[in-house]
């Protein structure tokens, strides 16, 4: 069974920086994308970054420029790096994998099979 878990979050200051880390376990896809998302209370998940097998990545458009998605594929861990943080980045972040050959995406989200349960991140 795959199982992803986050990991790296935290309380900073604005400004700041912080590195996400998703482990995934029981993960034999080669071809995938895997990607982060973020939740604010009470709203809908918002797409961050994606990437997949070849390396190929994108990036929602808040994101972009200051986040910047990676991976360790020997070891099944893919990151995020946060940088520039603001107040508003403050969020519950989930990583999640999708297993095919779609490219990197980050929408529709319901077509990422898997999830992590999230690890918090607290600017201010």
């Amino acid at each position: 069974d795959v199982q992803l878990v986050e990991s790296g979050g935290g309380s900073v200051q604005a400004g700041e920086s912080l590195r996400l880390s998703c482990t995934a376990s029981g993960y034999t896809y080669t071809r995938y994308c895997m990607a982060w998302f973020r939740q604010f209370p009470g709203k809908e998940r918002e797409g961050l970054a994606a990437i997949d097998g070849n390396g190929e990545t994108t990036y929602g458009e808040s994101v972009k420029g200051r986040f910047i998605i990676s991976q360790d594929k020997e070891k099944h861990i893919w990151y995020l790096q946060m940088n520039s943080l603001k107040p508003a980045d403050s969020a519950m972040y989930f990583c999640a994998a999708y297993g095919g050959a779609l490219g990197p995406f980050l929408a529709p989200d319901y077509l990422f099979a898997y999830w992590g349960k999230g690890t918090q991140v607290t600017v201010s």
